[in-house]
């Protein structure tokens, strides 16, 4: 294999960049890494690197200086909508470079994505239940890969690090913004708000969840995302979850069987800047359904998707869990597993009483070939994880055509 030189952009709030790029070094391939801000440089720390100063409308010079110059034919990201890569992304392809975007696993938490040239709505996989069906019967089943133990304050840890430096970025790096809606202090007190009272909710959310199952009355789930999250943000027709809320509630409202609840379960990650409990008993009172709308902080999701009479989401990941459950959903916007046969394919307002589960065959068809084409087992954050991720990616990395670009 000829030896090929990588430029790295923005990653996650970990050592996983470093250590892919530690391993294409070692095997003789160029890196080098284009840092935006004070925590881009502390994670890199003394590799190969350039600085970016100036403002992102002037980036695709600078780009195309270092393209030219160092040759460089594979590019490699985090998250293909962050304003710092979405230039770079474009650009690209007119120097023939391949982008390889790293993104949160399809299928969690022990995989997750790697694709060429962009993810979710941008993903080169095709929309073609049919294809699925027939890629996927020579496939495995991949289960759920190699397990690991990944803690959520090593997360924590790493990001908080990664945002200290943060202060530091009026003064070396004047000109950069962050892609995230709310600067770190402010998420962080948010956190430190809502975190130490979660444990208050568990036992009661988790009651909720076998007070529904023992009920005869049907229940359907809205799991809410994060409002600062690009599934969101890029990839879907809301501003915000209060929208969601609002337009699922009023639908629910208006057309849904009259003995049935609403379950709205807030995302694990959400900062609490958003008293959403107190903004569905004011939708509630509006829309006349007080009693027919459950809100829960906590609770296992799993218990709570495996038997609900249906899944409401906009684009999250929880819509692939509730297939795998045979859970009838519809999805608000177009993930990848918004196709015929998996997910309902009419409206909201007919999805309460229409609604019908997934092709088992076909759901277990497009899992595989998901897995296959797009998915690398190991994660961000942790010792174990990281290794796992290196590990895999890298085989992809250096390989002239992905598994999808072999289907095709």
């Amino acid at each position: 294999m000829s030896k090929r030189c990588f430029l790295f952009l923005q990653g996650v709030s970990s050592p996983f960049f470093a250590r892919l790029a530690d391993q294409l070094k070692a095997d003789g391939h160029s890196v080098y890494k284009l840092n935006f801000n004070v925590g881009d440089c502390v994670y890199w720390g003394g590799r190969d690197n350039w600085k970016y100063y100036d403002s992102l409308d002037d980036i695709k010079g600078f780009l195309d200086e270092k393209y030219r110059q160092f040759g460089i034919t594979d590019q490699v990201l985090f998250g293909d909508r962050r304003p710092v890569h979405r230039t770079a992304v474009n650009h690209a392809e007119v120097y023939g470079i391949r982008t390889h975007v790293f993104e949160e696993g399809y299928f969690r938490p022990y995989w997750i994505t790697l694709e060429r040239e962009g993810v979710n709505g941008h993903s080169l996989l095709p929309r073609d239940p049919d294809w699925f069906s027939k890629v996927g019967k020579g496939l495995p089943d991949y289960g759920n890969g190699d397990t690991f133990l990944s803690s959520f304050r090593l997360r924590a840890f790493y990001d908080v690090a990664y945002h200290l430096t943060g202060v530091f970025n009026p003064i070396v790096f004047p000109k950069y913004k962050t892609h995230a809606p709310f600067s770190a202090p402010v998420e962080y007190l948010g956190y430190m708000n809502r975190l130490p009272r979660l444990k208050f909710h568990v036992d009661k959310d988790n009651e909720l969840i076998a007070q529904l199952q023992r009920s005869s009355d049907p229940y359907y789930v809205l799991p809410l995302q994060l409002s600062s999250d690009a599934q969101i943000r890029d990839h879907s027709r809301f501003g915000c979850m209060v929208e969601v809320i609002e337009f699922v509630m009023h639908s629910f409202a208006l057309y849904a069987p009259q003995n049935s609840k609403l379950v709205i379960k807030n995302h694990p990650l959400d900062v609490g800047l958003v008293n959403y409990r107190k903004l569905i008993v004011k939708f509630s009172k509006c829309f006349d359904i007080l009693g027919r709308v459950h809100y829960m902080e906590t609770g296992h999701l799993d218990n709570l998707l495996s038997t609900a009479k249906g899944t409401v989401t906009v684009n999250s990941t929880v819509g692939s869990v509730a297939l795998g459950f045979s859970s009838p959903t519809i999805s608000l916007s177009d993930p990848i597993y918004n196709l015929p046969g998996l997910t309902f394919q009419g409206t909201l307002d007919n999805f309460w009483l229409e609604g019908e589960g997934p092709d088992a065959e076909l759901f277990r068809c497009f899992r595989n070939t998901v897995i296959h084409t797009t998915q690398v087992n190991g994660g961000f954050y942790s010792a174990q994880g990281i290794e796992l991720a290196v590990k895999n990616s890298y085989r992809m990395l250096k390989s002239d055509h992905t598994p999808l670009m072999e289907l095709l």
